[in-house]
């Protein structure tokens, strides 16, 4: 890095702190300390059928929506006070629907991004094929997209082109290419922007069979469908996270550089800007870990691999808080793992299954203790799988590898029993695959290898 850019940084790093300062100076002019400010309770709904109805309530408040869409509440509800949203049953058909960040604490902001996503009705709760891609891919992305479509970018194949990424329809059930990235790569990210682009930053670039690490970002935008550069990372990574902030920044986390070594190092990315500004370390380096926005607004990553002086799997965990840029310890999982998943559930909780040392592990993690705890193991353990929160408020867990052994199996996790069910097997075995629930509460399932090839393949869970 230049001096001048070591000077920009270290300027946007000051403009960032004070603008933080200024803003709590602001809100203790608003109405003193916590518990006396209050601010409001919205989110959105998606999958509503055309002609039904969902009640939502939250404490005296009641909101009635009869389309997807936006909504607020109308009480404001103190600082440090619990919220709840509550689903009422959709009609005149019943739809199984399941929020996130509908229980939480109340911070020093309003709350916009509670989830209500509603499934269609009478699923066979099985896969069935859908179109496939006109290229194979394996650690690849997947973006739902906010016109309900979803773009799956670059991930590695055998072409020496870089081919086109895609746009899956799920009106029509198929793939349309929809621009070419800039670089070809694997192992990066794919994060959606609150103006509906989409960035993409890292991984492994693949040209005429040589890698290259990439510290690279680009924007996809999906009404020209054109892919433009913007500011690089300052550090080539793969296996790391991005995760989009309620502020609309989005953090990235860890991963590993050029020389295989695990990094500790973060970058917060800003759209109104374009540009990346250094944060504040990890206190452990890691890749191949898990990150989650909390109903807090803070950032829980959880385990995954480090190399130093040698390699090892963590079951350390930390927290990211945007209000101040820092970091935090919390507690430790009850096994080492990586190329586990995280995910977060109705509760606020957040279930971490499989992955590393502890492949048919599961625990929950509880953001106001900071602990975790326990539940029901997988009965395939498996790691480098998917796992989606279902309208049911059930999470799917699906494929993955044990072993030399490429998983078809599908997982059940019921949040209100801790127990995990058998579901139908997908239609093929695969792993470095990507999930993505639609608008209409199906999942699609996108991709991956199975040990033998590199797929095209796709299909639909209802």
């Amino acid at each position: 890095m230049t001096h001048d850019d070591k000077a920009r940084r270290a300027c946007a790093r000051a403009a960032w702190i004070a603008a933080t300062v200024m803003a709590a100076v602001a809100l203790a002019g608003c109405g003193g300390s916590p518990g006396t400010v209050a601010h409001t309770v919205g989110g959105t709904v998606t999958g509503l059928m055309p002609g039904n109805q969902i009640v939502l309530t939250s404490g005296e408040d009641s909101v009635t929506l009869s389309a997807d869409g936006r909504f607020t509440f109308a009480h404001p509800v103190e600082e440090g006070r619990v919220y709840s949203v509550a689903l009422g049953t959709t009609r005149p058909i019943a739809q199984p629907c399941t929020s996130t960040y509908g229980v939480a604490t109340m911070g020093a902001n309003n709350v916009s991004n509670v989830t209500v996503i509603c499934g269609l009705a009478g699923g066979t709760g099985s896969f069935t094929a859908t179109g496939a891609m006109a290229v194979s891919r394996v650690n690849h992305t997947a973006t739902l997209l906010t016109q309900g479509q979803v773009l799956v970018s670059a991930g590695f194949n055998q072409a020496t082109n870089t081919p086109p990424a895609e746009r899956y329809d799920p009106v029509n059930g198929s793939f349309a290419p929809t621009g070419y990235p800039l670089i070809q790569r694997f192992g990066h990210t794919a994060t959606r922007l609150p103006d509906g682009k989409v960035l993409v930053a890292g991984g492994i670039e693949w040209t005429s069979g040589l890698q290259f690490m990439e510290s690279s970002a680009e924007l996809y935008d999906p009404v020209s469908g054109l892919w433009t550069a913007t500011e690089p990372m300052d550090t080539a990574r793969t296996g790391h996270t991005a995760t989009a902030l309620p502020n609309g920044k989005v953090l990235v986390a860890g991963g590993r550089d050029t020389l295989g070594r695990s990094l500790a190092g973060a970058e917060l990315y800003d759209p109104a800007t374009g540009r990346w500004q250094d944060l504040p370390t990890m206190h452990e380096s890691r890749w191949d870990h898990t990150a989650v926005l909390l109903p807090n607004g803070k950032v829980l990553v959880s385990g995954g691999t480090q190399a130093t002086l040698g390699m090892r799997t963590l079951d350390s965990s930390e927290l990211f808080d945007p209000s101040n840029g820092s970091w935090s310890t919390t507690g430790r999982m009850a096994r080492q793992r990586a190329l586990h998943t995280a995910t977060l559930l109705p509760s606020g909780k957040v279930l971490v299954a499989g992955g590393g040392e502890s492949i048919d592990g599961a625990e929950l993690y509880d953001a106001a203790t900071g602990s975790w705890t326990v539940t029901a193991p997988l009965a395939n353990g498996r790691a480098d799988h998917t796992a989606v929160l279902l309208p049911t408020g059930k999470v799917l867990v699906a494929g993955g590898r044990t072993g030399g052994d490429t998983l078809d199996s599908v997982e059940l996790f019921d949040p209100s029993t801790g127990r995990w069910a058998a579901g139908a097997p997908m239609l093929r075995p695969r792993y470095g695959h990507a999930a993505t629930l639609l608008v209409n509460g199906k999942l699609l399932i996108t991709a991956g290898s199975d040990v033998h090839d590199h797929l095209s393949s796709s299909e639909l869970y209802h």
